[in-house]
């Protein structure tokens, strides 16, 4: 009897100190931490279904993704329209035009036809005189993933705005480094805060259009334009290339960011993973296979039949993984992992013959030797530091276009081992 009271003592003393101690630690415990509050913004209709205009040049304050199309270098202003820029002179390019196309992120040409998103609608524009531009075709609702909102409208963007605030450890966000608040905004830490939003790719490769980077999520592949909205992969046919008609939408997965076209296949990056898809018959894109990886923002390119796949951290992107995967797609139905590498925070990427053009953001740009795919990073053939470096196009094995938060800047790449500024168009 004496040993079970003995007992109870303990446990209630026990209680009492561990009730003691944790009020104690709940009574300093809290954290006050600066985050990134994502703000939704909304748009109405009536704030960009309007005409497309051009007016004269104006300075790059904040650049996107890039085109390439007959000598002439198309830059997306985010959210607001290109920067149309004549390239006959490399060395010397000239900054021609702004068109105006609220919302625009990314675009796509063929012929005389230049496509293009404007917030939720996929706009067909007519650009055969650049200094008139005509829509021809407007496809409402390509990129709605939210729907129209009564009272809202179409959710657009969200906006980063600084927010300090002070957390207690009993609060379920304490300690996390991005949780949502009220079902609406998002905070972010802003020691991880990157600012790539969440924006919902590749070179085209026919006559008639033209080349793109890896972040793009526009491709044009002869009589067809495949576009991704956040979920879907949607083939239109381009027989009457003022008026595409959509053929089918196909279901790939939740957060697909970019799309890349390898002969009679397209390459899709998400951020869980890799999909590629059969566009033999082009009207209707089959699944054939896919590659999961830890989740991270991701493009991709191909060349080979080896495709190199960027994963980096961010706001949207979640893991702390910054590498570049590199796998065998020889067997188109089964992607195989040949290795993965350490890498400081990579974006897009091209490659030609040999060489691996992979931009680092802000850490610039690293030029890789591909012929041993086993020790890629042991053959490091130049690092270009002095700017920000978001996505490359390889227009021959001389020549480089990167473009990042510097501007767009131009690379004689003759000699891998030692690449040459050539120009650059800075921002503002």
């Amino acid at each position: 009897m004496r040993n079970l009271k003995s007992v109870r003592t303990l446990i209630l003393l026990t209680a009492i100190i561990t009730i003691g101690f944790n009020a104690c630690i709940e009574d300093q415990c809290s954290s006050t931490r600066h985050f990134i509050e994502m703000i939704p913004v909304y748009a109405f209709p009536d704030d960009f279904r309007v005409e497309v205009t051009t007016d004269a040049p104006r300075e790059m304050e904040e650049t996107g993704k890039f085109y390439f199309f007959r000598n002439f270098i198309f830059v997306n202003e985010k959210h607001k329209g290109i920067h149309v820029i004549d390239n006959n002179d490399p060395e010397n390019p000239e900054n021609l035009h702004f068109i105006n196309i609220p919302g625009n992120v990314d675009i796509s040409i063929k012929g005389n036809i230049l496509y293009a998103d404007s917030y939720v609608d996929l706009l067909s524009i007519d650009i055969s005189d650049i200094t008139s531009p005509r829509i021809l075709c407007r496809d409402e609702e390509v990129f709605a993933s939210n729907g129209f909102q009564e009272g809202l409208g179409y959710l657009i963007e969200w906006e980063p705005t600084e927010n300090t605030m002070e957390i207690d450890c009993t609060d379920p966000n304490f300690g996390k480094q991005q949780f949502s608040q009220g079902g609406r905004n998002i905070f972010v830490a802003e020691d991880v805060f990157d600012a790539d939003g969440p924006e919902v790719a590749g070179g085209d490769n026919n006559a008639g259009s033209g080349q793109g980077g890896s972040q793009n999520r526009f491709t044009v592949i002869y009589d067809f334009l495949y576009v991704l909205n956040n979920t879907e992969l949607i083939a239109y046919d381009l027989e009457d290339p003022a008026k595409p008609r959509q053929t089918q939408t196909t279901y790939v997965n939740w957060n697909i960011e970019t799309i890349f076209p390898y002969g009679e296949y397209i390459f899709i990056g998400s951020q869980t993973g890799m999909y590629i898809y059969d566009i033999s018959n082009p009207a209707s894109p089959e699944f054939v296979s896919n590659f999961d990886h830890a989740q991270a923002c991701d493009p991709v390119f191909v060349s080979n039949d080896i495709a190199y796949v960027t994963l980096r951290e961010g706001t949207w992107c979640n893991n702390a993984i910054n590498q570049l995967d590199v796998l065998d797609v020889s067997d188109i139905r089964r992607p195989r992992l040949i290795k993965s590498y350490d890498m400081d925070h990579p974006h897009g990427l091209s490659v030609i013959d040999n060489t691996l053009y992979l931009c680092e953001g802000r850490y610039g740009l690293k030029v890789f030797e591909t012929e041993d795919l086993e020790n890629i990073t042991e053959n490091k053939l130049d690092h270009v530091e002095d700017y920000d470096a978001y996505d490359a196009i390889s227009l021959s094995k001389e020549h480089l276009l990167v473009v990042g938060k510097d501007g767009l800047i131009q690379f004689d790449t003759s000699d891998p081992d030692d690449l040459k500024e050539l120009s650059i168009v800075a921002v503002k």
